[in-house]
């Protein structure tokens, strides 16, 4: 059995080409690099402006592929969340923009999948330490404040209502 030659890139949402870094990539492998850039193009549209995370994995032999797509940045989530076009070069005092919690929680579910975080409100504290870095306020409040809320139950509600 070949072991599969596995390309790992990162792309803007739908926006892959067959120039580079993908045709040179994949060309050696004789691959049919049109019908990669198609399948990338296809499960990258949702993260249209983002960078996304694609592994390749081809089979030298039967030139078979699989696409396999991450999860754009926490950081690219909440730019796009806040539709603005990147985070606060000083955070401390600049604020680019407020999230509210809803917006903080389904950011969390989408990465949920590959963050260590055993429970939706561990993700959402981890994207809101995100949210500190990036002069980003939810509602209204600094994200620690948000944090320490939940620690304390306030959002519980919301939380139980987001894991159904």
């Amino acid at each position: 059995m070949v072991e599969k030659k596995v390309v790992e890139l990162l792309v803007g949402g739908g926006q892959a080409t067959a120039g580079p870094p993908l045709g040179p990539a994949l060309g050696p492998l004789g691959v049919n690099i049109l019908a990669i850039v198609n399948k990338i193009n296809e499960l990258t549209k949702d993260y249209a402006g983002m960078k996304v995370p694609v592994k390749v994995a081809v089979d030298p032999e039967t030139k078979e592929f699989e696409v396999s797509v991450g999860t754009p940045t926490t950081s690219a989530l909440i730019v796009k969340e806040l539709k603005i076009e990147k985070g606060s070069g000083t955070p401390s005092t600049e604020k680019v923009g407020n999230l509210t919690m809803e917006q903080v929680i389904r950011i969390a579910k989408l990465k949920r999948s590959e963050i260590l975080a055993k429970t939706l409100k561990t993700a959402a504290n981890e994207m809101l330490g995100s949210c500190v870095s990036m002069g980003v306020t939810v509602e209204g409040k600094d994200p620690r404040e948000v944090q320490k809320e939940i620690d304390e139950g306030k959002h519980d509600e919301l939380f139980s209502k987001s894991e159904e």
